[in-house]
């Protein structure tokens, strides 16, 4: 097991030694020529309880690279699980996406027939180029699927819970390194202005904030502009605009030796994953004074509400826990700051500690 979140992949690190460093347990891969399914299932850890994590449908260059992804993020999913007091484990799906026209309902009924073979040890839900339209055909073939449109009265869509988690993760953030009881008056640039960075810009248009944003979808950004006053800017002069708080709602890996050293800001608080190209990445902020929030932290919300969907728990009771990641991410910061350790590895310990039964101190060695 590692306590950096983030690995290198090079042409030398096989499937196994990765599996290994990531302390994976299951990797599952699935064809069905009829639909054009090939699905891998990266089950990381169970010991908390059934593995939970989204499907992404993506045209990814290589088989590797899916490969990789998937055992990626659902290592991030075990510690996001276990950070935010969930009885669950870790894993996440991906599905190589066909090339040309491919029967889109066939596919998704082909994955739920290969979900069920799991017997329930993972769970899936939406993520990236998925639809909840989507889960509704694997519901027909699983009861192991979160977020239909029959499990929340929002359509089963966990985006507005992310981007409340974030909005609160923020507020706690710049307690901590702002001094501020408040985000009135804060110029937030957020990157991203899609399904979780536009209820997060929404959130914080009413909390007073001023937004800068940007998105490769000019209706995107359009419409925060018109509905919050935000200023758009083109997505390769984000990282350069001068700001309080930076919020990475888009793609991952995006905190690199190049992006780092255009950063002017004090806070990076945001809900896309794997924001670290790598896990030194995390120190490198610190030593440059920016205090990162651990992404797989600030952005539970929609886990927490996707297994409230699948356990189907009431509304308000999923609200307050996404009001909780407030708590734990000013806890997080808190011991950061007080340590002058990446936040990062502060997180990873105290996930680490709960999955593995250890002191936070012993699963991050």
């Amino acid at each position: 097991m590692t306590k950096n979140s983030t690995l290198n992949l090079s042409n030398s690190l096989d499937l196994f030694q990765y599996g290994e460093a990531l302390g994976h347990g299951e990797l599952h891969v699935k064809m069905d020529p009829a639909s054009g399914l090939r699905a891998i299932v990266a089950i990381h850890n169970t010991n908390l309880g059934p593995a939970l994590g989204g499907c992404r449908l993506y045209d990814y260059d290589t088989t590797e690279a899916a490969i990789f992804d998937a055992m990626r993020l659902a290592r991030g999913m075990s510690y996001k699980a276990s950070i935010s007091n969930l009885n669950l484990g870790g894993g996440k799906s991906v599905i190589i996406k066909p090339k040309g026209a491919f029967d889109r309902v066939a596919l998704f009924e082909a994955f739920g027939k290969f979900i069920d073979e799991l017997g329930g040890r993972y769970i899936t839900a939406v993520d990236s180029g998925v639809t909840i339209d989507d889960m509704d055909v694997i519901q027909r073939h699983t009861p192991y699927v979160a977020t239909t449109s029959s499990h929340s009265e929002g359509g089963g869509d966990p985006s507005y819970s992310t981007a409340l988690g974030v909005f609160q993760g923020m507020r706690a953030a710049a307690k901590l390194k702002l001094n501020r009881d408040n985000l009135a008056g804060l110029h937030v640039v957020i990157q991203g202005a899609g399904h979780v960075g536009y209820p997060l810009a929404k959130h914080l248009h009413e909390a007073g904030a001023r937004l800068t944003v940007c998105d490769i979808s000019a209706a995107s950004t359009q419409r925060c502009a018109d509905e919050f006053g935000a200023t758009v800017v083109a997505p390769n002069d984000i990282f350069t605009v001068p700001g309080d708080i930076f919020a990475p709602c888009a793609l991952g890996a995006i905190l690199n030796d190049q992006s780092i050293g255009q950063l002017s800001t004090k806070i990076i608080a945001g809900s896309a994953n794997n924001q670290l190209a790598e896990a030194r990445h995390g120190a490198v902020l610190m030593q440059k004074g920016i205090l990162y929030i651990p992404d797989y932290v600030i952005n539970a919300g929609g886990l927490i509400e996707a297994a409230a969907m699948y356990q189907n728990d009431h509304p308000e009771l999923v609200r307050q826990k996404v009001l909780a990641l407030y708590d734990s991410v000013h806890e997080i910061a808190k011991q950061a700051l007080a340590t002058h350790t990446d936040p990062a590895e502060v997180a990873d310990a105290i996930a680490a500690a709960r999955i593995y039964g250890a002191s936070p101190l012993a699963a991050a060695a």
